[in-house]
């Protein structure tokens, strides 16, 4: 893991798609971090409306780095974006657009993102079955339940 995280490259990618209107979402467990869960995880999972969007490619260059798309799974490579994963499909759950448009709006390091709801990752892990997914699941329901609380 990078030293710092996420790195200033992961930060000026992110913004950069922000600032390029490419619809995507943080999903997994940095999604899940970024509202309160004690986990931790090893990098920034997102998930594009689209992966032939040129932007991507744009965005990722701005950050010094490039848009691997046709790599399997598409990643963006280069110094210090080493910690995004491009995922093509999340387990468990609705279309991009359907969950995209219940996604929260959260920011990171400054950075305004769209961000998976802790229920609907919670839902994506009970799916995707691996034992890594189901091992988070009951600190990821504590979380669920402690951020209820506190908005009542």
């Amino acid at each position: 893991m990078a030293d710092s995280y996420p790195t200033d490259a992961e930060l000026i990618f992110l913004r950069e798609l922000g600032l390029r209107k490419i619809r995507f979402m943080v999903v997994g467990m940095a999604a899940a971090v970024m509202q309160g869960s004690d986990r931790s995880t090893d990098d920034i999972d997102l998930w594009f409306a689209s992966l032939a969007d040129p932007g991507i490619d744009e965005a990722a260059r701005s950050a010094g780095g490039v848009f691997a798309w046709r790599a399997n799974p598409p990643m963006i490579a280069g110094k210090n974006l080493e910690h995004i994963d491009i995922l093509r499909t999340c387990d468990g759950l609705r279309t991009f657009d359907r969950e995209y448009d219940r996604a929260l709006e959260l920011e990171i390091f400054g950075v305004a993102v769209k961000v998976l709801p802790l229920e609907r990752v919670i839902a994506s892990k009970e799916a995707c079955g691996r034992l890594k997914d189901k091992a988070a699941i009951p600190s990821l329901m504590a979380t669920l339940v402690a951020i209820r609380k506190t908005e009542s």
